[in-house]
């Protein structure tokens, strides 16, 4: 039987150009494979995108601010909507580029190598998707509720409180939790939900078409956000954490390769700890509430790598006797 098109590939015998041709077919196959998952990215973009303003919706109206976003150019909701697309789907086919790349190395790999290998990826994979976990359901509403109540109360001031004249009256609107059932033309109301002031300008087949004007809560500095300024805080966050929540996997490279061992690591965890709140200052926005959100769980993730380095010696990891050093 003649070898597979794999088995033929030894890459001790490749020249340098064959490893440059070898490397450019997994490129190519690689991105071939990325077109159709692209596609799919592109159709629930906009489902993506209105995803991951949720919590910054949430977090402006429970500071009674009126849950709405900004583009201040023609290209701006469209560049987030593009940049969210495209994340999504190298997320989705990051199995499929992967295993592209494990093509190209996995034969110059021993066997007790490639053991290294089977045991890192699931454990990478699986902490990454909860540090995206994590940072969306937890950390995401703690820095979003610091900037918004940081920003509200600077520059606060107090309007004078006057005697109203006898011949004035005050004009009355209703404030609702929600928008009235029956509407008619020319009626207008304000929706306490949404923090709008809303009126009914006409109606169409699908029922009444209603116009309506954002009404923040008294404040010293407006809370408008633009829509390309959040997706880049929320993508800067989510490398951040799923950087920080690696941590398990460096300190299993650095056991297997004798730079520490958990008798090392054991007399240093007061430094583990103040290095975990430097490191939460640095990769988040250095608020006290963000910092202690990253930094609690990177010291966490250190003692979880501790036990994994007791629980998985290389030469276990290896296929080896951990006492004798056999395979």
């Amino acid at each position: 039987m003649p070898p597979s098109p794999r088995q033929r590939v030894d890459h001790n015998a490749m020249t340098f150009g064959e490893h440059l041709e070898e490397l450019r077919k997994r490129i190519l196959v690689a991105l071939l494979g990325l077109i159709p998952v692209a596609i799919i990215g592109f159709a629930f973009g906009i489902p993506l995108l209105e995803f991951l303003v949720i919590p910054l919706k949430r977090e402006l109206l429970a500071h009674g601010l009126p849950p709405i976003l900004q583009a201040t150019g023609p290209l701006e909701t469209f560049s987030s909507y593009m940049r969210v697309s495209m994340a999504a789907a190298v997320i989705v086919a990051s199995p499929w580029l992967l295993w592209q790349l494990w093509l190209f190395v996995s034969p110059g790999l021993r066997i007790p190598e490639r053991r290294f290998v089977y045991f890192l990826v699931p454990l990478s994979t699986i902490l990454t998707i909860g540090g995206a976990f994590f940072l969306y359901t937890l950390m995401l509403p703690v820095v979003l509720s610091f900037f918004v109540t940081f920003g509200s109360n600077i520059g606060e001031t107090d309007s004078p409180i006057v005697t109203l004249p006898p011949d004035i009256v005050l004009p009355e609107i209703p404030v609702l939790d929600g928008d009235p059932q029956d509407v008619e033309v020319g009626q207008e109301w304000f929706n306490r939900h949404l923090m709008e002031r809303r009126i009914c300008i006409g109606t169409d087949d699908n029922g009444p078409i209603i116009a309506g004007t954002p009404y923040p809560r008294l404040s010293g500095i407006a809370q408008q956000y633009r829509i390309s300024e959040y997706t880049k805080l929320v993508f800067n966050l989510t490398i951040a954490f799923v950087v920080g929540f690696q941590t398990p996997v460096v300190m299993l490279l650095l056991g297997w390769s004798g730079i520490i061992d958990t008798s090392f690591l054991k007399g240093k965890r007061r430094y583990v700890f103040f290095a975990s709140l430097i490191i939460g200052a640095v990769l988040t926005p250095a608020d006290p509430g963000s910092m202690l959100a990253l930094a609690l769980p990177l010291y966490a993730l250190c003692e979880l790598g501790m036990v994994l380095l007791r629980l998985f010696p290389a030469k276990r990891v290896a296929g080896e006797d951990p006492e004798t050093g056999d395979e």
